[in-house]
């Protein structure tokens, strides 16, 4: 079921009358938005691949829980102009954060942006309607995301925390990445790449038709990698192999996403997945066979080759490394963009805000402290 309110939007040119408020709760109805969800998805520059509604729909299958979904919607006569997929939770106190959870590396909302200003302030409203007694908690924002737009119109109590370190180059091919690296390093790299053409390593695009069978070799050779390791346990459960297929698959029809398949000798010995947004392409997941090791391959230079080289990538402006500051990806010069965690709460809410941010700050010091404490050494005082 849908609520509608009306917004009062700042009179423009362009959008005259005041923008129409929504809010679904129905899954139905979050299904049915795929068509006017995709418009606006390249309507918005700042947009991720993790708010495509392929992405975002097929989360929800997966990780949704009924009675849950929030999706706030502003409407211009039926054109949509602003939409922020959300979901109630209730732990540690009432809030409203982004459809995607943990297994997305960035979260906003969506803004047509030849319309941004008066789309944000009725979003905005529409937002805190429809948070009343929760806390609104934007994780894992991107620098120049569109949610800003709305976290600068809030007018209650409102807090912005450091969250995930992410790195990013630009949109080159490899040829052009090397440029950046001092002349001895983009000499080992070359020479790695040498070696991939010399073992015969080859690769491919999966067609559509054989998406799904690509990724479940994807996930087994991911398991594989990380065998008697630590490793990202969602990524070894059903549900996330089942989103990942139902999801990527839509997007590869939409050109929103690129699987390549890598082979050595006929065999199948790395899969990857690139995810791509209007201006934004980054390497999500990829499995890897240990035997590469053993060939001495560099897996990491050989999935950027890749992934660098796409056509569909080389169309974006930022190749983006996503979470994680892992030394290997250090090796590009990438820059450090450190993502941002939104809270956004009514007069009611604000102790629950402070609550968040006070963990938030608590979490970091030990963090610090643990770090400071292994730099010492074995640990001994």
């Amino acid at each position: 079921m849908s609520d509608t309110a009306r917004a009062d939007a700042p009179a423009t040119s362009t959008s005259p009358a005041p923008l129409t408020v929504e809010l679904l709760t129905e899954e139905a109805e979050f299904a049915a938005l795929a068509t006017d969800w995709a418009r606006l998805y390249r309507s918005c520059p700042s947009a991720t691949p993790f708010q495509s509604h392929a992405w975002l729909h097929s989360w929800w299958l997966s990780y949704g829980r009924p009675g849950r979904l929030r999706v706030v919607l502003v409407r211009d006569g039926g054109q949509l102009r602003a939409a922020a997929p959300l979901m109630r939770v209730n732990r540690p106190g009432p809030a409203l954060v982004p459809l995607g959870g943990a297994i997305s590396d960035y979260g906003d909302v969506l803004l047509d942006d030849e319309h941004a200003a008066p789309a944000a302030a009725a979003l905005t409203e529409g937002l805190a309607a429809a948070a009343r007694t929760a806390l609104i908690d934007f994780r894992e924002v991107r620098p120049g995301a569109a949610v800003e737009q709305v976290y600068e119109r809030w007018s209650g109590p409102r807090r912005r925390v450091p969250d995930s370190v992410c790195l990013e180059l630009p949109a080159r091919p490899l040829d052009e990445l090397l440029g950046r690296l001092p002349a001895q390093r983009a000499q080992r790299v070359r020479a790695k790449l040498r070696k991939l053409d010399a073992l015969g390593v080859e690769h491919r695009a999966v067609p559509p038709d054989e998406i799904g069978a690509a990724l479940q070799t994807l996930l087994d050779l991911h398991r594989l990698q990380w065998q008697d390791r630590r490793v990202t346990s969602e990524h070894l459960r059903p549900r996330f192999r089942e989103h990942l297929v139902r999801a990527v698959g839509g997007m590869v029809d939409a050109g929103d996403a690129v699987v390549t398949e890598f082979q050595l000798e006929g065999a199948v010995v790395a899969v990857d997945v690139t995810l791509m947004s209007p201006s934004l392409a980054g390497g999500y997941l990829y499995g890897a066979d240990p035997r590469l090791r053993e060939h001495k391959a560099d897996v990491a230079t050989m999935l950027l080759h890749a992934c660098a080289d796409q056509p569909g990538v080389r169309e974006r402006q930022v190749l983006s490394l996503l979470r994680g500051a892992e030394p290997y990806k250090y090796r590009w010069r990438p820059e450090t963009v450190v993502n941002q965690r939104l809270l956004l709460a009514s007069w009611a809410t604000a102790p629950l805000m402070t609550a968040v941010a006070c963990d938030v700050a608590a979490r970091r010091r030990g963090k610090a402290l643990l770090l400071r404490w292994k730099e010492r050494g074995d640990g001994r005082t």
